[in-house]
């Protein structure tokens, strides 16, 4: 749960810092989180517009994720997850993000 805190209040001031150049990382995070909770499809939809650069020095697990959830979905339906994922704007990432945010909130309240 603090794990997703984190991330909304990480994605919440890049967003509303106009500091839209870093905010790949929390979304790669978010996406490495969605995937080790079997939440695949959502990962999918956010890894590829987290996919930078910056986000593959600073979170190398994030190549493995990324054959991991090709490996998970297939490599079409990983597509075209992705592909939905890249056209969003940020502002509609942003709002995505949070959704399954508190999405896997729920689901971790139900497990706890």
């Amino acid at each position: 749960m603090a794990a997703l805190d984190c991330l909304k209040l990480a994605i919440r001031n890049y967003h509303d810092s106009g500091t839209i150049a870093i905010i790949d990382v929390p979304f790669a995070n978010l996406a490495v989180f969605l995937d080790r909770h079997g939440r695949h499809d959502s990962a999918a939809t956010i890894v590829w517009s987290a996919f930078s650069p910056i986000t593959t020095v600073t979170i190398p697990e994030l190549k493995s994720v990324i054959s991991h959830l090709r490996e998970a979905l297939g490599d079409e339906t990983y597509e075209s997850l992705a592909g939905k994922g890249a056209a969003m704007t940020t502002s509609t990432m942003v709002a995505y993000a949070y959704d399954q945010i508190d999405q896997a909130r729920v689901e971790l309240k139900g497990t706890g």
